[in-house]
């Protein structure tokens, strides 16, 4: 649809739905998908952060912690990376605008990796 809907000024956030033009449906829910999987994948890696702590693994404690911290904080950073992105497109779709990347899809893998590396180097140096 891509006329301007008067409820707009009252769902939240307002900064958002206060702007441009109503989107096609197909691309909100798809964009709320999105917002969803950046959720899961956060608490994915919380888990797989506290588990690796938590858990009896046969890893150097040092180096088992490090691998940890940067998982737990790559999940709590995905929360952050849901909202603003989710925020993002929204604002992107509602002004015919192109969707802006973002940036946790650059920094994961790299953190990932880096919690990898710390585990091997765990497990060579235990």
């Amino acid at each position: 649809m891509s006329t301007r809907q008067g409820r707009g000024d009252r769902r939240f956030p307002r900064a958002v739905y206060g702007r441009g033009n109503e989107p096609d449906a197909r691309f909100t829910l798809a964009n709320e998908r999105t917002f969803l999987a950046w959720l899961s994948t956060g608490l994915a890696l919380l888990s797989v952060g506290v588990g690796l702590d938590s858990l009896a693994v046969n890893v150097q404690q040092h180096f088992r912690l490090a691998a940890s911290v940067v998982l737990i904080l790559a999940g709590a950073a995905c929360p952050v990376q849901a909202w603003f992105g989710w925020v993002g497109a929204e604002v992107a779709l509602r002004e015919e605008r192109s969707l802006p990347f973002p940036p946790m899809v650059a920094l994961l893998p790299v953190l990932v990796a880096v919690s990898a590396v710390l585990v091997l180097l765990g497990l060579l140096f235990r």
